[in-house]
């Protein structure tokens, strides 16, 4: 058995990309901000879908695999230091779109994919359970969406653009990214431009 990586993921890397997203002018609307603001997404995504392969190919065990999440997740989950209150919203948007993403690798990993339905009814039933306020609810379907996604299954986008805007819609959008990251887990360049 190969040595598996020792880090998936680094603060420092967590803080180019913030410094970075800090340093420049953020439009939601501009096609280069709304680029790098989903390759910050992607970037953590990518490490979450290397931590489950590493699992999957035997290289981690589980105490292993949750351990790494949790590193990641602090990384990823804490607060930003910005000032401009417009990026700070944007980021935490991204780093909304990234707790399903936790959610679901560790789901994954303590209990397989989830077999009771298939990703899109998973995602209705969230979206079901955020209409009644139960975000509990809402996260764990939406979670085992992930298990599935991490399994190969593949989102439905128009599942996704037929439910109200919300924190569902969030989560898959962060699925969305783990499920490319599982595709091709390749890295995205801090300085692609």
């Amino acid at each position: 058995m190969s040595n598996p990586p020792t880090e998936f993921y680094s603060a420092e890397r967590w803080q180019n990309w913030i410094e970075r997203i800090d340093d420049e002018e953020i439009d939601p609307e501009d096609e280069e901000s709304a680029r790098l603001l989903l390759n910050l997404q992607d970037d953590t995504a990518i490490a979450v879908a290397k931590i489950v392969s590493a699992y999957d190919d035997g290289q981690l065990d589980e105490e292993d695999v949750l351990e790494k999440l949790a590193e990641v997740r602090e990384i990823v989950l804490s607060d930003v230091d910005i000032d401009d209150e417009e990026t700070l919203m944007l980021v935490d948007g991204v780093q909304t779109s990234l707790v399903c993403v936790f959610y679901a690798a560790e789901e994954y990993v303590a209990g397989g994919p989830a077999t009771d339905a298939e990703v899109g009814e998973y995602i209705r039933a969230a979206a079901d359970a955020e209409a009644e306020d139960d975000l509990d609810a809402a996260l764990g379907y939406v979670a085992q969406a992930g298990t599935l996604v991490i399994d190969g299954e593949e989102i439905d986008i128009a599942v996704a653009e037929e439910i109200e805007y919300g924190l569902v819609t969030e989560w898959v959008n962060g699925l969305d990214s783990l499920q490319n990251a599982m595709s091709d887990p390749e890295v995205v360049e801090e300085d692609d431009e």
